[in-house]
C-alpha cells in the first residue's frame, strides 16, 4: 500500500474515531436541559392528546422536563421544517406520522425537505379513522351518505370534507373516496383538527375523515356529531358501537389507518438517538401511558428495534408515496 494510502487511511480512522467519542460524549451529557416534544398541530386535536399522554412519562425516563410545543400550519410541515433548521442534538423530538414527513413534501411545491431528511425513533400508536359527519346532516349510515352525496353533487351542491392541510392523509382520504364513488366532493382544508372540528360542530362542513379519539365518542353520545363508521376492516372492542366500514355495502375495501411516531433529524448522533429510543421504549410499557392512548382510540405500537423501526419508516414511506400516486397527487 502507498505510502499516501495509509496517511488518508490514517486520518480517516482518526476523523471516525474523534466523531464517535463526541458522540458518546454528547449522549453521556443527554439531555442536559429541558427537551421540546414538537407537536405539528394546534393545541386541542388529537395529536395533542398524544403528546400530553406521553409528556410526563417521558420526561422522568429521560431525566429532563419534555415540553409539549404546538405549531400548526402547512399540513406540518411548517414544524417539520423548524426540526431541521435547529441542531442535530436530540433537543428536539418530533411527534410525527405520514401526513407531514411522507404526505406533504408530495402536495406542496414550497415544502423543500424529504421524508428521508428524518429518522423515526420508535412508533408510538395507530390511530383508528372514524368517517365523521355533522349532526344535521341527514343520513345514519355510509350507505346512505353516499345516496345523499350523489344526489348533492348532481345538484350542483357537492358535499365538503375537511382535512389537516392540503396533502395530508385525510385530504387524500377524502379525494380518494371522491374517486372510487364516482361522486364530486369539495375539499376544505384546515391547519388542523381542532378548527375542523369546530366547523363540523358548527355545520359548515358536511364530513371529517378523522383519527378518531374519546372525544368524539361523548359527541356522538351528545348528538353534536354523526359517527357513521370506523374504517377498520372489523368491529374493534373499544368503538363496538359503531360499524366497521366493511360492513357497508358500497365500500367495503375503505379500509385505512395512520401511525404516530417520533423522530429526529436523521444526522443526529446514533449515541443520542439510543438514549431517546430507550426512553420512549419504557414510555410504552407505562400503564398510565398506554391506558391514555388507549381510551382516545389508539392502538398503542409494539416497540420496535432501531433497525425494525427504520425499516417501518421506509416501507411506510413506499406505501403511502403509493397512495399519493393512485390519485394522481400534485403539488400546489
Amino acid at each position: 500500500m502507498h505510502a499516501i494510502s495509509k496517511y488518508w487511511l490514517k486520518r480517516a480512522a482518526a476523523t471516525l474515531g474523534a466523531l464517535l467519542v463526541a458522540g458518546s460524549a454528547l449522549a453521556q451529557n443527554y439531555p442536559s436541559r429541558p427537551v421540546t416534544l414538537l407537536v405539528p398541530y394546534p393545541a386541542g386535536g388529537l395529536s395533542d392528546v398524544i403528546a400530553r399522554t406521553v409528556n410526563n412519562t417521558l420526561s422522568k425516563n429521560m431525566g429532563q422536563t419534555v415540553i409539549v410545543d404546538n405549531l400548526g400550519g402547512a399540513s406540518g410541515s411548517i414544524a417539520a421544517q423548524k426540526v431541521l433548521n435547529a441542531p442535530s442534538d436530540g433537543q428536539i423530538i418530533f411527534q410525527g406520522s405520514p401526513n407531514e414527513l411522507i404526505l406533504a413534501p408530495l402536495a406542496i411545491s414550497a415544502v423543500k425537505f424529504k421524508s428521508e431528511d428524518f429518522r423515526l425513533v420508535q412508533m408510538i400508536a395507530t390511530a383508528q379513522i372514524g368517517f365523521l359527519a355533522r349532526k344535521d346532516l341527514p343520513v345514519n349510515t355510509v350507505d346512505e351518505f353516499l345516496d345523499y352525496a350523489r344526489k348533492e353533487a348532481q345538484a350542483g351542491r357537492p358535499i365538503t370534507y375537511a382535512s389537516v392541510g392540503p396533502g395530508s392523509f385525510y385530504h387524500l382520504l377524502g379525494e380518494h373516496l371522491s374517486k372510487v364513488t364516482n361522486i364530486p366532493m369539495t375539499h376544505v382544508p384546515y391547519k388542523g383538527a381542532a378548527p375542523a372540528n369546530q366547523d363540523l360542530l358548527g355545520g359548515q362542513v358536511d364530513i371529517f375523515l378523522a383519527p378518531f379519539g374519546k372525544a368524539y365518542d361523548e359527541l356522538h353520545k351528545q348528538g353534536k356529531l354523526k359517527v357513521l363508521a370506523m374504517l377498520n376492516s372489523e368491529r374493534l372492542e373499544s368503538v363496538k358501537d359503531y360499524p366497521a366500514i366493511t360492513e357497508s355495502k358500497s365500500l367495503k375495501n375503505f379500509t385505512f389507518n395512520i401511525w404516530t411516531g417520533y423522530f429526529v433529524k436523521k444526522d443526529t448522533p446514533e449515541a443520542i438517538v439510543q438514549v431517546i429510543h430507550k426512553a420512549i421504549t419504557d414510555s410504552l410499557t407505562d400503564p398510565a401511558v398506554r391506558s391514555g392512548l388507549e381510551a382516545n382510540s389508539q392502538l398503542v405500537a409494539k416497540p420496535l428495534s432501531l433497525q425494525a423501526v427504520s425499516k417501518a419508516y421506509t416501507d411506510g414511506t413506499a406505501q403511502f408515496r403509493a397512495i399519493a400516486k393512485s390519485i394522481n397527487l400534485q403539488p400546489q
